[in-house]
């Protein structure tokens, strides 16, 4: 509500001249704050400053775990098929193309929020090593 003159239908005019934002730039907006959410949370305590891309390998491997893309080991009987017949103990991971997604929006929300695209942890070679290495799997 505005409080300037408490004119409740000055709230719906605001509302409806806000921009909405496109899918894109509102996963943009999720994946970048759970990230700062994630780097807020870590221990020792850093700042996105200190951010590199060890710690963006982290972050990956901590949302692998929330994958539902299952990843077959080369040891498993149902390795190799696409559907198979019966469950099996193989993990949940994150799909590659997921992954690749993800990183590009960060690396976007990165220097959106000032970051030096020359320093972007989300750029460095070892992220895109460990996509390559993903896809691989």
């Amino acid at each position: 509500m505005d409080v300037a003159n408490d004119n409740p239908s000055n709230d719906v005019v605001d509302i409806l001249s806000t921009p909405r934002l496109s899918r894109y730039e509102s996963q943009k907006r999720r994946d970048w704050n759970t990230f700062c959410q994630y780097i807020r949370n870590h221990h020792p305590l850093m700042s996105l400053l200190q951010c590199s891309s060890i710690h963006v390998l982290e972050f990956l491997r901590y949302l692998d775990q929330f994958g539902k893309t299952k990843v077959h080991n080369s040891n498993c009987p149902f390795f190799g098929m696409i559907n198979p017949p019966a469950p099996c103990a193989c993990p949940l991971r994150q799909a590659w193309g997921s992954l690749d997604a993800l990183i590009g929006r960060l690396r976007a929300a990165y220097e959106e929020h000032g970051g030096n695209s020359e320093m972007n942890p989300f750029g460095a070679r070892s992220i895109k090593l460990f996509l390559r290495d993903v896809l691989q799997v």
